[in-house]
Formats: C-alpha cells, sequence, structure tokens
C-alpha cells in the first residue's frame, strides 16, 4: 500500500533523493503512475503551493520542490497515458510585449506545470498577436499575462482585446499578474482572474484551467 503522505511530505521536505526513491517504490508495488502522480505529487505541490502564499516557504525553496517533482515526474511520464497530464488543462503563458522580466512569470508556469496543466511558456516581450498564435497552434484553455512594469501594464488589455477580436475569448480564460497588477486593474480590462503571487496563480489555474 503506497503512502501518498510520505511522498507529499518528501516533496514538502526537499528531499530530491528520497522522493525519488518513494516513487520508484510506488510503482514497484504496482501503483498506478497516474495516483502517484496525482495523490503524491501534485498534492505535495499543492502544499507547497499553500506554504508559499503564507510565506512559510520562499521562492528559492519553491523551485526546489518543483524540480524535484519534474524529476519525479520524469520517471512517470513514459507509464502514464497520453491524456494524463493533459487532463487539467492546456495554458499559455509570457510576459507581454515591451517587458523584459521573467523569473515571476517562470515560477509560476513551474507552479502550473506542478500542478498537472501542459503549460507553454512562451517568453517575453509577446505581442498580442503572438498570443493569439499560441492559442490557436496548442489549443489552449487558459491564457496568463505577466507584466511587471506600469508602462506595459496597457499591454495586458491590448492582449485581451486581440484574443477577442480573433473569435477565441470564449475559448479561453484569462489570468493577469505582476507586482503592479491589482484586482481592480483585472476586473478592469476583462481579465477572468488575477493572482498575487505563484502559488494562488497554480490554484487559480488549476480551477480554471479544468
Amino acid at each position: 500500500m503506497t503512502d501518498f503522505n510520505a511522498i507529499q511530505e518528501t516533496l514538502v521536505n526537499l528531499d530530491e533523493a528520497r522522493l525519488l526513491q518513494l516513487v520508484n517504490d510506488a510503482l514497484d508495488q504496482g501503483t498506478p503512475a497516474g495516483d502517484i502522480l496525482n495523490k503524491g505529487l501534485i498534492a505535495g505541490m499543492d502544499i507547497v503551493g499553500e506554504k508559499m502564499e503564507n510565506e512559510d516557504m520562499f521562492i528559492p525553496e519553491v523551485l526546489m520542490a518543483a524540480q524535484a517533482m519534474g524529476k519525479g515526474v520524469e520517471i512517470l511520464k513514459p507509464l502514464l497515458g497520453e491524456d494524463a497530464t493533459s487532463a487539467r488543462g492546456c495554458a499559455v503563458i509570457g510576459t507581454v510585449k515591451g517587458d523584459l522580466h521573467d523569473i515571476g512569470k517562470n515560477l509560476v508556469a513551474m507552479m502550473m506545470e506542478s500542478a498537472g496543466l501542459t503549460v507553454h511558456n512562451v517568453g517575453v516581450d509577446i505581442a498580442p498577436e503572438e498570443f493569439v498564435k499560441q492559442i490557436k497552434e496548442n489549443n489552449a484553455n487558459l491564457l496568463c499575462l505577466s507584466a511587471l512594469l506600469t508602462t506595459t501594464m496597457p499591454m495586458m488589455k491590448q492582449t485581451i482585446d486581440a484574443v477577442v477580436e480573433s473569435g477565441l475569448r470564449d475559448q479561453v480564460k484569462i489570468m493577469v499578474g505582476g507586482a503592479p497588477v491589482t484586482q481592480a486593474f483585472a476586473d478592469d480590462i476583462g481579465a477572468d482572474a488575477f493572482a498575487p503571487d505563484a502559488g494562488s496563480a497554480a490554484k487559480k489555474a488549476k480551477a480554471l484551467g479544468s
């Protein structure tokens, strides 16, 4: 009988070697890879996200947890059904045109992947038409826009307008975030959600993308 709590605790405690051992042990016991992913690794990263929101864990530790989970997922991937990792939704995430900040956006992307979403991180300085193209190419149902400068925040509105004009708005939920972004701004520009940090972004993305 696999102890999923042990997998969760080991991930939260950042013990990568022990985590990978537990994942392999669970497979040896005949535990389905999907159960190990959902009940062990993803559930563990949910705890990490909550701890980050509560400031009980900080970015370097969250990155370590996400990287450890990534190695666990690599072990499971050959045994997962093709739909197992994409069942929770497909997201396109990027920093808007004119803005070159990517650390926060990359952390959000990692946390979203850890929450079980398929994530296409398209980078920084992304024009509205490129976001539209990425939504089409990846059949995404979630678009995440980041801006770290007050001067680039209007580009979020332009990007949403471009999605509307493309006819894709009904297909995608749009979440925005970044240091200067607020819930009021998100409401003003017609976004579906606002997230103040990576932990809450991952949680909201999972809810929006499913």
